[in-house]
C-alpha cells in the first residue's frame, strides 16, 4: 500500500507539539465511553481499567516499534466470558482476571506459531464459521443483563418510571449514529451517557458521589486461577484473536500501509496479548484494538502513532485521580442498561456482519451444522454449564466455552472446508 499523500504522518512536525497533545486528548474522549463501560458492566474498578488500557497501548507501541496508531482499550468480546464466571459476584472476579490474564498468553502462543509457521497455516484453524457464531452467542448470552439493568430501578422504586432513562440512552445512540456527523457520529455512546445521566439528575435518580483523596493509585487486585474460567475465558479469546486480525489490516488500510507485514502480525499479536496479560495480572480487563479510534484517524487523517500514544498517558494519568471513577460511579443503572441494551444487540450483529463479510456457505451443509452446534450448545450450557469431576476437582464450563470448543473440533474434522485464510 501506498502511504496516503494527505495524510498527516508526524504530528509534530507538520503540526507542532501542542495540536498533537490536543488530538491525543481527542483520542481519550473516542475511546472514554466504551473503556469505562465495561468495568461498569462487569464490576471491575474504572480507574484499574484506565491504568490498564494506558500501559496496554504503551506497550503495544513499543513492541510494534511505534509504528501502528492504536489504542487498546477495553474489549467487550469478553463480557460473556466475565458473566460465566463471576455472574455479578465481586469476590469471583479474580478468577475472571486470572482468566484474562491467561488469554492474553495464547495470543502469544499463537503469534509463536505464525512466526515458525506462517500466518495462513495457523489461521485456517479459526475460520468465520466457528468464529461468527460465537461473537452472536457473546450478545445474546448478555441480553438478559441488559434488560435486567433497565428494569432494575423500577422495580426497586414502585411508581417511578425509571425506564425512561434506558429509552433515551438508547434513542441517543441510534439518532447520533444514523444523523450524526462527525464526532457526533464518532462517540454516540459517550453523548448517550451524558444525555441520558443529565436527564436522571434532574429527576434525583443519580446514585450518590463518594470518592477521598486528589490522587491515589487504582486499587490493583491480584488475580486467582480456576480452570474452568481459564478455558473460557481461553476460547473466547480465539474470536478476539480474529477481530485483532481484521482491526489491524482495517487501520493499515485507512493509513495507506500494511502493518499485517510491517511490523507484521507476530509483534501487533504479542502487543495486544500482554497487554492483555498485564491487564489480568492488574485487575483489569481484557485489551482490544479500538474501532472507535481508528474512526478518529480516518475522520482527522493523521496517521501520526505519537498521537495515540498522548492518549495513553492521558488515561494513565486520569486512572489516577480518584474523582474520575468517584463520577463514573455515579451513573445509574438505567442508563447502563440503555447502552449495553443496544450494544449487545451490536455485538451479536458483528458476528452476523463476520459471516456476510466472509460469505460463509450456508448452502454447505458442513457449515449449517458447525454453527448450529455452537449456538444451540452455547445458550444451553449457559443456563447449565458442563461439569466434570476429577477426584476432589470440579471442572465447570460455560455456553462459550463449550460453544467455542464444539465449533473449533467440528471444523477440524469435518470434511468439505471451503474457507482460505488470506494474507
Amino acid at each position: 500500500m501506498a502511504a496516503i499523500e494527505n495524510g498527516i504522518y508526524d504530528a509534530r512536525k507538520q503540526l507542532g507539539l501542542p495540536q498533537s497533545i490536543i488530538l491525543g486528548i481527542q483520542h481519550v474522549f473516542a475511546m472514554f465511553g466504551a473503556t469505562v463501560l465495561v468495568p461498569l458492566l462487569t464490576g471491575l474498578n474504572v480507574s484499574v481499567t484506565l491504568f490498564c488500557a494506558g500501559i496496554a497501548t504503551l506497550w503495544f507501541h513499543f513492541i510494534t516499534k511505534g509504528k501502528v496508531p492504536v489504542f487498546l482499550g477495553s474489549s467487550f468480546a469478553f463480557l460473556g466470558a466475565f458473566a460465566s464466571i463471576a455472574n455479578g459476584d465481586p469476590e469471583l472476579l479474580p478468577y475472571a482476571t486470572g482468566g484474562i490474564m491467561c488469554a492474553g498468553l495464547v495470543y502469544v502462543v499463537l503469534a509463536a506459531l505464525i512466526y515458525a509457521l506462517g500466518a495462513k497455516r495457523v489461521m485456517t484453524l479459526f475460520p468465520p464459521v466457528v468464529t461468527g457464531p460465537i461473537i452472536v452467542l457473546i450478545g445474546l448470552i448478555l441480553a438478559p443483563s441488559a434488560l435486567n439493568n433497565c428494569l432494575s430501578g423500577s422495580l426497586a422504586n414502585p411508581g417511578q418510571p425509571r425506564w425512561i432513562i434506558s429509552v433515551i440512552a438508547i434513542l441517543v445512540i441510534i439518532i447520533c449514529n444514523i444523523f450524526g456527523k462527525g464526532m457526533v457520529k464518532i462517540l454516540p455512546i459517550l453523548i448517550s451517557i451524558i444525555v441520558s445521566y443529565l436527564v436522571a439528575f434532574a429527576l434525583g435518580w443519580t446514585k450518590p458521589l463518594s470518592f477521598s483523596g486528589i490522587v491515589a493509585l487504582p486499587p490493583f487486585h491480584m488475580p486467582k486461577f480456576e480452570a474452568g474460567a481459564i478455558v473460557t475465558c481461553v476460547v473466547v479469546a480465539l474470536a478476539a484473536i480474529i477481530e485483532h486480525v481484521g482491526d489491524v489490516a482495517a487501520i493499515g488500510a485507512t493509513c495507506g500501509k500494511n502493518f499485517i507485514k510491517d511490523p507484521g502480525l507476530t509483534r501487533t499479536l504479542l502487543g495486544d496479548g500482554i497487554g492483555t496479560s498485564i491487564a489480568g495480572f492488574l485487575g483489569g480487563p481484557a485489551n482490544t484494538t479500538y474501532s472507535e479510534n481508528t474512526g478518529v484517524v480516518a475522520l482527522t487523517g493523521v496517521y501520526d502513532p505519537f498521537v495515540l500514544r498522548v492518549a495513553a498517558v492521558v488515561a494513565i494519568i486520569l486512572s489516577v485521580i480518584p474523582a474520575v471513577d468517584g463520577f463514573i460511579n455515579t451513573i445509574p443503572d438505567e442508563v447502563i442498561g440503555g447502552i449495553s441494551f443496544v450494544l449487545y444487540g451490536m455485538i451479536s450483529a458483528i458476528g452476523l456482519r463476520t459471516l456476510v463479510e466472509h460469505k460463509v456457505d450456508f448452502a454447505n451443509q458442513r457449515n449449517v451444522i458447525i454453527a448450529a452446534i455452537i449456538m444451540v450448545s452455547g445458550l444451553a450450557f449457559n443456563s447449565s454449564p458442563a461439569q466434570f469431576q476429577f477426584g476432589e476437582v470440579t471442572l465447570s464450563f460455560g455456553g462459550l466455552a463449550c460453544a467455542a470448543v464444539l465449533g473449533i473440533i467440528l471444523n477440524a474434522i469435518l470434511p468439505g472446508k471451503d474457507y482460505e485464510f488470506e494474507d
